[in-house]
């Protein structure tokens, strides 16, 4: 097989949801486990949700603004337009989510577990990830304003059509992280894009940055 400089895409597994009952808002609690269940235009805000787990549910039309999710667990989720303009979800545990159409402010993720999760059309504030371990993870059509990796794991990861403003990622470790394509105008702890994928355009727009990190004094 010929060797590709191009990074390992993220594989992301299809979702299918079949059979699902309507659900209510008072099966959603803090340690409850629910599975094959629908949920529309319910309203989680300020709700203790902390060691949930929901299995193969589908939620459309969730406004949880400051909802803790503390070590709550998604499986095969699907969610359709969340709003929260805050939301405390620390030690998230998602595998096989998608979220689309949603606007999230302030979102906590630190220290999650993520595998084969994807953003669509979403628009999010400032995203913090650190010390977060995230595999197979694709942003589609997003715009983000800050996202912290400081000390994160991150591998296949791309921003297919996404926007971008701040990244942080010192201490990251990063594998086939796709960045071709974002603009941030603030990058931290550039040391830690080692593993990322750039164009030449952005390596270009980066020279002043990776300049002062190795002490290169540039004249004229």
């Amino acid at each position: 097989m010929a060797k590709t400089d191009r990074p390992i895409a993220p594989r992301i597994e299809e979702i299918v949801l079949v059979d699902l009952d309507d659900g209510a808002v008072a099966e959603l609690t803090a340690g409850a486990r629910v599975e094959a269940r629908r949920f529309t235009d319910i309203d989680l805000a300020g709700r203790d949700l902390s060691g949930m787990r929901l299995d193969e549910c589908e939620l459309s039309g969730v406004f949880a603004h400051e909802a803790r999710l503390r070590g709550t667990v998604l499986r095969d989720v699907v969610v359709e337009r969340l709003e929260a303009p805050v939301l405390h979800a620390p030690y998230l545990d998602l595998r096989d989510v998608s979220v689309t159409s949603s606007r999230l402010g302030s979102v906590e993720f630190h220290d999650g577990r993520w595998q084969s999760v994807r953003f669509v059309g979403c628009k999010l504030g400032f995203v913090n990830l650190r010390g977060a371990e995230i595999r197979d993870v694709r942003f589609v059509d997003c715009t983000i304003d800050e996202l912290d990796l400081g000390n994160a794991s991150a591998e296949r990861v791309a921003f297919d059509g996404s926007e971008m403003r701040a990244l942080d990622v010192t201490g990251a470790r990063l594998r086939d992280v796709d960045l071709r394509g974002l603009d941030p105008a603030v990058i931290d702890g550039i040391a830690g894009l080692s593993g990322a994928t750039l164009d030449a355009l952005q390596v270009a727009m980066l020279a002043p940055h990776l300049a002062r990190h190795l002490g290169i004094r540039v004249v004229g």
